[in-house]
């Protein structure tokens, strides 16, 4: 038959799987017992309810100290570089894009509670200061020393619960970027929603604009900066086999996540040209680099599916145009587009299907390279090739 996306001619798939006639896909079991279900209610009741308590304090605060329309105006003004933030994490979360509700947690995480931590700790922090020192020298302290300390550490606690309790969601450094920066950004949301209600509580619409135009349009990264490092220190670990490099790489990422909102915090705070300066020497350079690592590592992913796919395909799963095709972002929007052309929106949710699943056991055989697969993995391999089976069938009617 014709493969339509690469251009190559593939004679069916008579000689898959290896000596395997008559083949076809084993059923995935369900679960023997209903507590795995009732754990997953459990969690996610706990989640709801501590997401919307984080949420009453927060716009209870907002409310008391902003008013309401002021908060509402807020709101709708720190809404806006989401608009460009989210985007870029999903644009590089798409070889093996995570869960949506994993995602949606690491917001709702950062803007209620890792805010909501941030907060009360700062708060209590500078009120300690203020007592041994005057108010604006605390103020100084908390900003420079205190605050990146505990935003970073409520961000990147995040990230390591997803690494440590859904280690077969965390393939790697991407992973850790994006939820890194989905965290960030909800938590840049939060956090402009106080700095632009104030702006425009105390100076008005000439103030309010000067602020939106800083923290929104100027500088909509800085966060999300900050916290990748530490998404890339804690996704460096998860495919480490040396105990000693899983220790070191989250700590050197949350130091260098550390270090640069205190920089960034430190300029904020004396304003003026030193601003300036470590803006156009320090901040432009560090946002062009960071623009720069993610489409090095997007790519770098679309190269280790190839990789790591190449073993199924020299074992019959695959073919080598489909590898050629899953390792390269523009060739899988081609066969999205033949798979639509070729069978309607079927064939299109299952070729979708057909290449997230191959994405997914790439990362899982990477992560059984480095030893980090934990003790299911065999039987997740198995479940991932069934998958790809089965949708290739779906959507070109080849036989099993």
């Amino acid at each position: 038959m014709t493969w339509g996306p690469t251009g190559q001619q593939q004679q069916g798939y008579a000689a898959w799987p290896p000596s395997a006639d008559g083949y076809e896909p084993a059923p995935v079991p369900g679960n023997p017992t209903p507590r795995p279900m009732m754990r997953g209610w459990v969690i996610t009741g706990l989640a709801v309810v501590g997401f919307a308590a984080a949420g009453l304090v927060l716009a209870a605060y907002y409310g008391l100290t902003l008013g309401v329309v002021t908060s509402l105006l807020a709101v709708l003004l720190a809404a806006i570089p989401l608009a460009v933030v989210i985007p870029t994490f999903l644009w590089l979360d798409r070889y093996e894009a995570e869960p949506t509700k994993y995602l949606v947690t690491a917001f709702l995480w950062g803007a209620l509670i890792a805010a909501l931590l941030a907060g009360l700790v700062n708060t209590s922090a500078q009120v300690v200061f203020a007592t041994a020192t005057d108010t604006e020298q605390a103020a100084l302290v908390t900003a420079v020393f205190t605050a990146p300390v505990v935003e970073e550490a409520a961000k990147g606690l995040l990230v390591l619960l997803v690494w440590r309790l859904r280690r077969r969601e965390f393939d790697g450094i991407i992973d850790g970027m994006v939820y890194a920066g989905i965290v960030a950004a909800g938590f840049a949301f939060t956090e402009n929603i106080q700095y632009l209600g104030l702006a425009y509580q105390e100076g008005g619409e000439q103030v309010l604009t000067a602020v939106f135009l800083a923290r929104c349009l100027v500088t909509p990264f800085a966060h999300p900066i900050f916290t990748v490092m530490f998404g890339i220190g804690v996704g460096v670990a998860a495919t480490s086999r040396s105990g000693m490099v899983r220790v070191v790489a989250p700590a050197t990422g949350f130091a260098l996540a550390v270090m640069l909102h205190g920089i960034w915090n430190l300029a904020a705070v004396t304003g003026g040209d030193g601003f300036i300066a470590v803006f156009l020497l320090v901040e432009v350079p560090i946002f062009l680099a960071f623009i720069g690592l993610i489409v090095w590592a997007r790519r770098r992913e679309g190269r280790l599916i190839g990789r790591h796919l190449m073993p199924y395909a020299d074992a019959g799963w695959l073919s080598p145009a489909e590898v050629h095709m899953l390792s390269r972002m523009s060739l899988r929007r081609r066969a999205r587009v033949w798979a639509r052309q070729a069978g309607g929106r079927r064939a299109l949710a299952s070729m979708r299907s057909f290449q997230d699943a191959a994405s997914e056991l790439a990362l899982l055989r990477l992560r059984m390279y480095h030893s980090a697969a934990d003790a299911h993995a065999l039987e997740a391999e198995r479940r991932l090739l069934d998958t790809i089976v089965t949708r290739r069938h779906e959507f070109t009617g080849a036989p099993y």
